[in-house]
């Protein structure tokens, strides 16, 4: 079978633990196969990230910039546990929180539907998209703990030195701690065209949720430039299409989420985004069925790759040579969503068949019934699936019947 041709790289971003088995087994089986493509390859693995003292992950970040497409691995974010079992230099950043900061992106998770997974939230019967502001706010704070008595106060410096401001934030009396974050309205403005353009993109509604009634600087400018780019550039094209975008506070987006049928776009603050992408993923079944996708506010510039981590208590068990039965579909949706994005900018129309007939099969096979352990547990329930363990499938096993149903299913293309 002739591979098909693709004209520009791609930015191919290694990680750890089991997700790394997994990312060898889609190269195997469902990469290198096919597609004739030159890859730029980054090992952002933890031990390769303290050996460059985190310059890997910097590297990474501007080289996606550059191509326009990057794919990734889920890696380690090191705790004081982590440092200890790699014996790392530091506890470094986080390598997607470095990413995003250097892309100025902004993150879209959305569930992967599958009709046989049962979803916990019924009633959600169409996709809830999760748009992740991914600059500042916690992941870029200093927090620090107060030991003895006195005053904390926030204090800004202008460049010519005139008027210093100083805020007193609190009088500590006994032990504490305090946090200081930012955000810039270049980033916000960046969020909003990224969250309008994608509501295009997807004909779908678009909500943005803040608690601007108590932070009402710092959430009222999010409100305050959503609507104002709302307004001048995207009020007559949300109407021609019929989607409408709404600012709600946080609290009642999350009572009008359980109670919808789905459907609509979720722009959400840094940390907001990180919490309720997973809450959508349970909701709808599983966080192993979660797209994830960083895009530039120009739509120009893509990296995709898995809600999930590392998945290290499979990858123990891989270690001492015992199969694992671990779902790469979020993995592997990794890769063809950001091939798809190397099609749309190339005009590829056979790259992006590919990837469009890749998703249809993993889908597709876990329909049929033929699925990983914990898709099988989802199905018919943690009282059943350990007397039939026969019918789920290993890690690697599942890429070989993927890889056989995917054949048929692309060869039926030429």
């Amino acid at each position: 079978m002739k591979k098909i041709k693709v004209t520009n790289p791609i930015v191919e971003i290694n990680g750890d633990e089991m997700a790394r088995i997994i990312w060898k087994y889609i190269k195997k089986y469902l990469i290198v196969p096919y597609l004739d493509i030159k890859i730029i390859y980054f090992d952002l693995g933890i031990d390769n990230r303290n050996f460059t003292e985190d310059q890997i992950t910097i590297e990474a970040g501007h080289a996606i910039k550059k191509y326009n497409v990057g794919i990734k691995c889920a890696t380690i974010t090191p705790d004081e546990e982590r440092m200890k079992e790699f014996n790392l230099k530091k506890k470094w950043k986080s390598p997607n929180g470095t990413i995003r900061n250097i892309l100025n992106g902004t993150i879209f998770r959305e569930p992967i539907i599958v009709e046989n997974i049962p979803r916990p939230i019924p009633n959600w019967k169409n996709p809830i998209c999760i748009a992740r502001h991914a600059y500042g706010d916690q992941y870029n704070a200093i927090d620090i703990l107060i030991k003895e008595k006195g005053k904390l106060y926030l204090q800004f410096i202008p460049d010519n030195k005139k008027k210093i401001k100083n805020f007193e934030i609190h009088h500590f009396i006994t032990p504490g701690i305090s946090m200081a974050m930012y955000n810039t309205d270049q980033s916000i403005y960046g969020f909003a065209r990224s969250c309008f353009n994608y509501s295009v993109y997807k004909k779908s509604s678009l909500f943005l949720s803040t608690k601007n009634t108590i932070l009402k600087n710092y959430d009222g400018k999010y409100k305050d430039i959503f609507n104002k780019i709302y307004q001048k550039e995207f009020l007559s094209i949300f109407e021609k299409i019929k989607i409408t975008y709404e600012h709600r506070l946080i609290d009642d987006m999350v009572a009008y989420a359980i109670k919808s049928n789905g459907g609509f776009i979720w722009a959400c603050k840094n940390y907001d985004g990180d919490v309720h992408s997973d809450t959508i993923a349970q909701g709808f079944g599983s966080l192993g069925m979660m797209t994830s996708i960083l895009l530039t506010p120009d739509g120009k510039t893509i990296e995709a790759e898995a809600a999930h981590g590392t998945i290290t208590r499979h990858y123990r068990l891989h270690q001492k040579g015992i199969k694992t039965s671990t779902n790469p579909v979020a993995s592997i949706f990794a890769w063809t969503r950001g091939l798809k994005h190397r099609a749309f900018l190339d005009k590829n129309y056979s790259l992006k068949k590919f990837s469009e007939k890749m998703e249809e099969t993993c889908i597709e096979l876990i329909q049929s019934g033929i699925m990983t352990k914990d898709l099988y547990k989802l199905v018919y329930g943690n009282n059943t699936y350990e007397n039939k363990n026969n019918n789920y499938l290993d890690t690697e096993s599942f890429f070989i019947i993927l890889k056989s149903h995917f054949e048929k299913k692309i060869l039926k293309l030429k």
